[in-house]
């Protein structure tokens, strides 16, 4: 019995030094997925190294982490639907675990499972100094630990293109305000990689900026 589809999403700009390693890690997984990259107005050849290594590719001019994955679900055909960062790893058989988990769960629309941190190896020690990575798995973050049903971007919507940072976190917000049914699983899918350019390193204060209003939002809805 064929799987079915998995569109694993992976936005991406300016991203050659880590997009190999993160594809390898997908199909490494051994299921029926395709592996779309959307090309967020890179200037680096991101769209021809896409390209060589077998994914599908879609190239949109600049417009952030938001419109790019917005832009991914437009071109995706599976059922289920993954997030993953360019620079990210998939640990081996982690989105098998998901698929079951999900496939198994009628009444769940979302499975969650954890991450982990770890510091890029090629840096340079002093480099590495700047980084801290946290000395546990956690939950919380979307990209490469959520296997999604295709159902929920059509109760919900996409993601806020209006926010620089914190999309993930305003998009669960949403899910969580519609009492759509998510499943927490307890194991690790995805290492998260640390580095230099790390989005939430360069867009500190566009983050804590969003971050704010998410919160303002959230506690406005509450008293409300």
């Amino acid at each position: 019995m064929i799987e079915s589809l998995i569109s694993v999403i992976i936005p991406c700009r300016n991203g050659t030094n880590y997009l190999a390693e993160v594809v390898a890690s997908v199909k490494k997984q051994n299921m029926n997925v395709e592996i779309i990259i959307v090309d967020d107005g890179s200037t680096d050849g991101t769209a021809k190294t896409a390209r060589s290594l077998g994914c599908k590719t879609v190239s949109i001019p600049h417009s952030g982490l938001s419109a790019a994955r917005n832009e991914g679900i437009k071109n995706a055909s599976g059922d289920f639907i993954m997030f993953l960062d360019h620079d990210d790893i998939m640990n081996e058989g982690a989105l098998d675990l998901l698929y079951q988990e999900l496939k198994n769960e009628p009444e769940a629309m979302l499975v969650e499972a954890m991450l982990e941190d770890f510091i890029s190896p090629e840096l340079d020690n002093e480099s590495k100094s700047r980084l801290v990575s946290r000395p546990e798995s956690y939950y919380g973050l979307l990209t490469g630990a959520v296997l999604f049903r295709r159902e929920v971007f059509e109760h919900i919507g996409g993601f806020d293109e209006k926010l620089e940072t914190g999309q993930g976190v305003d998009f669960m917000l949403r899910i969580k305000a519609k009492e759509i049914k998510t499943k927490r699983l307890d194991f690790v899918s995805c290492r998260r990689r640390l580095h230099n350019t790390n989005m939430g390193r360069t867009l500190q204060k566009e983050e804590n900026r969003d971050y704010s209003t998410l919160l303002r939002e959230k506690l406005r809805k509450i008293r409300s």
